[in-house]
């Protein structure tokens, strides 16, 4: 649990620099210590002790097994995580009621049913055919664990399996007309997050091939909490135990996750009425708000307007921004923490106060509204190349350039046009980090941050829009002539 509902006092609470993690620490209660963490500490500093006299203790075994990417905690939103901390949410009304008086109101005449004509008999048979790629990633690593394959040839049947991963389903989408971008998207979205969890189950196994069995069973028993069965290498290279980690709401793959006692009855069917509420209130403003301001900006976009084009923007900003947060809270909130509790998946942490007056610099509210993503990021792609030698500027650079590349594959790929809006837009983030940490100091910043996420969302969707459009009505035009 993050915080003690309990507690006297304000609470304060400091920035940690995520990206320093690389120094091993533990992530610590967002709000003060408990005698429990500290206990558990001494006993695992105990542990490592008569380790090293035994001759056991590897420090490449400890960061897999004491060092552990998950815990038992309550996400930031949930009434028991304690948290009260949402003055940055102030910036933010600022912010929106500026935008506001330049003419937000929009009358939503027209209802329009989007992408809902063809058949989606493709994208639930492609969803069907994603269990090859996961079956294919269990045998080898069967086979490596026995030794019929050498690493080399594990190393190859990974890497041809996660490549066809991201271009198979891409090449039906392109290339079969029925496919809506709806469809395409939910596709692609689903085989970029089995990507991401394959590529973690292929890395933590790795990992433990390259310890002795021996000594990684001695260490994590010592360690082992009396509550809870532990699965040890091979043990692990179960289906039962790959559909666990598919279907966790997670992107690193453990041995052992941490687990909540029980199901919460009540808990999980609040969190899935808003699932239900959020998903009609997306749609139904999406085609009653968002779509007409769409359309009416497609004439000045063709001229050229500027001053036409820049009210269009403005007033796609607040609608497309309060759709961004409902659609935040109705994921990273409910739906995962409906998955988590069906599952009994007990680290609930799926973002942190990015929304706060800590979220002071856009690299700070990168690596807190995603934490899943964040976490797969550190693990098994900053961290690694800290350790061949580059420098933290390149590090981030590139896990940068990674995710620019999945939103633009997310985007492009189900429009079927290739334009680079997604791309330059979170590479455009680099520099922004830059001059905002640089030259911008506490509201100010904070400001800033939230203007670039009210602003340039709705910016790429227009560039997107309008080219899609154009695309549209070009196709149309020679198919008539």
């Amino acid at each position: 649990i993050m915080g003690d509902s309990g507690a006297t006092g304000a609470l304060t609470r400091r920035r940690r620099a995520t990206l320093a993690a690389g120094k091993g620490a533990d992530l610590l209660p967002m709000n003060g210590r408990s005698a429990a963490v500290h206990n558990s500490r001494c006993s695992r500093y105990d542990a490592r002790v008569k380790l090293k006299k035994c001759g056991l203790f590897h420090p490449f075994i400890h960061l897999i097994y004491c060092r552990s990417c998950h815990k038992t905690q309550e996400s930031l939103l949930s009434s028991a995580s304690g948290y009260n901390n949402y003055r940055g949410i102030l910036n933010w009304c600022v912010v929106m009621l500026v935008r506001h008086k330049y003419g937000v109101l929009v009358d939503p005449i027209q209802v329009i049913s989007l992408f809902l004509n063809d058949s989606y008999s493709w994208p639930a048979c492609l969803v069907i055919v994603s269990n090859m790629f996961i079956l294919v990633a269990l045998y080898t690593e069967r086979q490596l664990s026995k030794g019929s394959f050498t690493e080399l040839v594990g190393f190859l049947v990974h890497c041809i399996n996660l490549a066809i991963m991201l271009t198979f389903p891409a090449a039906v989408v392109l290339l079969v007309p029925s496919m809506t971008p709806v469809g395409g998207a939910v596709v692609l979205g689903t085989y970029t997050i089995l990507f991401l969890k394959l590529y973690s189950y292929k890395d933590v196994n790795m990992w433990c091939r390259e310890q002795s069995t021996v000594k990684a069973k001695t260490l994590a028993r010592s360690l082992s909490c009396k509550s809870q069965t532990r699965v040890f290498y091979p043990g692990n290279l179960t289906i039962r135990d790959i559909y666990y980690f598919v279907s966790a709401p997670t992107l690193c793959y453990e041995l052992n996750f941490p687990r909540s006692p029980n199901i919460r009855i009540g808990f999980l069917l609040r969190r899935l009425l808003e699932m239900l509420f959020f998903t009609q209130l997306l749609v139904g403003l999406t085609q009653q708000w968002m779509i007409p301001i769409i359309q009416s900006s497609m004439k000045p976009l063709e001229d050229m307007d500027l001053s036409r084009m820049t009210e269009r923007l403005l007033r796609l900003a607040v609608p497309n921004h309060l759709l961004w947060l409902m659609f935040f809270y109705g994921f990273f909130h409910s739906s995962m923490n409906f998955t988590a509790e069906l599952l009994r998946f007990g680290d609930r942490e799926f973002y942190k106060d990015w929304w706060c007056v800590n979220s002071e610099t856009v690299t700070y509210f990168w690596q807190n509204w995603n934490i899943p993503v964040h976490k797969w990021c550190l693990r098994h792609f900053y961290r690694p190349l800290l350790r061949r030698g580059f420098s933290k500027m390149v590090s981030q650079s590139a896990v940068f350039f990674l995710s620019a590349f999945f939103h633009e594959y997310l985007v492009s790929v189900p429009l079927r046009m290739f334009r680079l809006w997604a791309f330059m837009g979170m590479m455009a983030q680099l520099p922004l980090a830059w001059f905002v940490g640089r030259f911008l100091r506490g509201n100010y910043s904070n400001a800033a941050v939230w203007i670039s996420l009210i602003i340039g969302q709705p910016f790429a969707i227009l560039m997107y829009v309008h080219d899609y459009y154009v695309l549209t009505n070009e196709c149309m035009l020679v198919g008539f002539y």
